[in-house]
């Protein structure tokens, strides 16, 4: 696989990391045997950044989106996310609630539908559709 690919699945920077990983192809055993025994550089790369966007914006709590909407355009490293948790802007406050209350709709539209599903269970579970079934 393409280094680009290989960097996404490690949840790391292509850009930061050493030149032959990213001018290198990844087979799938190496990217196993990264991910069962990372090598020093990819232990510091993951432990102090920068990290890519979705890594940020997991460890800030928000979605991408709110990334762009808070203006984060660039890779952060840890120190400078640990610096948004101590002393959260107001953007950041909130696209946290914002990613608060979607998480807490997901689980009450799926405990509702788990209620109703209980209530009416369907008595053709297999297939749907309609169809003649050739």
């Amino acid at each position: 696989m393409k280094a680009e690919t290989a960097a996404k699945k490690l949840g790391i920077l292509l850009e930061a990391a050493p030149e032959e990983f990213r001018t290198g192809v990844v087979t799938r055993d190496e990217l196993n045997s990264l991910i069962a025994d990372p090598p020093e550089w990819l232990e510091v790369l993951r432990r102090e950044g920068p990290h890519p966007r979705p890594v940020v914006a997991a460890k800030l709590g928000i979605s991408n989106s709110g990334l762009a909407r808070g203006g984060i355009t660039e890779p952060l490293t840890t120190a400078e996310i640990k610096a948004l948790l101590v002393a959260p802007p107001q953007w950041l406050v909130i696209e946290r609630a914002t990613q608060a209350a979607v998480r807490a709709e997901k689980i009450r539209v799926a405990e509702r539908d788990k209620e109703r599903a209980e209530r009416n269970p369907r008595k053709d579970a297999g297939g749907g559709g309609g169809g003649s079934g050739v």
